[in-house]
């Protein structure tokens, strides 16, 4: 059955108006200031008061599927059903960030081998199991409003198969996030489902990985793109693309992956003005005049030394300064809707290529970045 819709000329200014207000609350919105870190200290205290001293506004942490639900629940949408085993961990960051006024982001990600025919943690599972786990992930925790769907899902050691420069991880990774986004909405509407989660590079470069991402011929839904803007240069907006690697997006590079994003949902709403599907009418209709809004959920910079993950540091007055810079580009700029910090602690100096991205050693020497992160709004 078709439709009724209102004549042509009402529908337009309808959605020139809703446009124009998404556009003005987006304007205003405050950037959330968010962190990446342990729950407690070794010894077992909270750090949701030093979290809240920092000025942190949303604590970022992970939820494993496969660890959440090593068999195959009989109730997959009921997290009372026995086969549930909620990490102690989630339970406390979500209880705690709540008393001291936090709101909490989980990244959901790692499928059980009952729900991806037997294969590793990392590979895509069925997106009708994946939205289940979160329909009861949802009913665990109510408190939780931001759902980040996987993790730097353009590398295939987090999300398989991700065969390099090939549309099929990105397919693979869209039919997963917009099951999601439709099973997160059904909870709750003022669920912020947060997808692409990109990383400066990856096996697919992140315009193609959101490009490539289509469900039906068309992107998935989301509310915020996720990218984790990783650099080896100091963060300057006016800087152009690197000459050597122009498929990188690192902070500097941002304003134009939002560009990009911009024109990719922009054609879908003009495409979608005359859907005979009300829902989808309704969700391109948002991006007529702006894109998604960026969660840069991660950034960082290694002081003292290199480690594991990154080749590249600098000194802990310079790790300062780019903290700094990259949380001033955050607030000037509309569409980035948060900006994370990697991490609150350094790993240990005696563990071989320990991270030293913390704002604090692990034995809790405050670095000058810890005062920079506290500074910053």
């Amino acid at each position: 059955m078709r439709l009724v819709r209102s004549p042509r000329r009402r529908a337009s200014i309808a959605l020139a108006a809703i446009a124009l207000l998404a556009c003005a609350a987006d304007a205003s919105a405050a950037t959330n200031k968010a962190i990446w870190g342990p729950v407690a200290t070794s010894n077992g205290r909270s750090l949701f008061g030093l979290y809240r001293g920092l000025g942190v506004k949303v604590f970022q942490y992970q939820l494993r599927w496969d660890r959440a639900a090593p068999t195959r629940p009989a109730n997959p949408t009921d997290p009372n059903d026995p086969a549930y085993r909620w990490p102690a961990d989630v339970d406390r960051a979500v209880h705690e960030a709540g008393r001291y006024g936090i709101s909490v982001l989980l990244m959901v990600k790692g499928s059980p081998p009952w729900a991806n025919g037997g294969r590793p943690q990392n590979w895509a599972p069925r997106p009708d199991a994946y939205a289940k786990f979160l329909v009861a992930a949802a009913r665990r925790y109510p408190s939780v409003r931001h759902w980040m769907i996987w993790g730097e899902s353009s590398y295939h050691a987090n999300f398989a198969p991700m065969p390099p420069m090939k549309r099929t991880g990105p397919r693979a990774y869209a039919r997963l996030l917009d099951r999601a986004y439709v099973a997160l909405k059904r909870q709750s509407r003022r669920n912020i489902v947060i997808g692409g989660c990109t990383f400066t590079s990856g096996d697919v470069p992140p315009v193609l990985f959101a490009r490539w991402m289509r469900v039906d011929g068309r992107p998935p839904r989301l509310d915020w793109f996720a990218h984790n803007a990783f650099s080896s240069r100091f963060p300057k907006l006016s800087d152009p693309p690197s000459v050597t690697y122009p498929t990188l997006v690192d902070l500097s590079d941002v304003d134009t992956f939002y560009a990009q994003l911009k024109g990719i949902y922009g054609r879908f709403a003009r495409r979608y003005e005359d859907s005979d599907s009300a829902s989808l009418r309704r969700y391109f209709s948002r991006f007529r005049q702006r894109g998604p809004r960026l969660w840069l959920s991660e950034f960082t910079v290694s002081s003292d030394r290199p480690n594991r993950a990154f080749g590249f540091f600098v000194s802990r007055s310079a790790q300062a300064r780019w903290l700094t810079r990259a949380y001033e580009i955050a607030a000037r700029e509309s569409y980035i809707a948060g900006l994370g910090w990697f991490n609150l602690r350094d790993e240990p100096a005696s563990s071989a290529n320990g991270l030293t991205t913390g704002l604090m050693t692990y034995e809790g020497v405050r670095k000058p970045a810890f005062y920079a992160y506290k500074r910053v709004r």
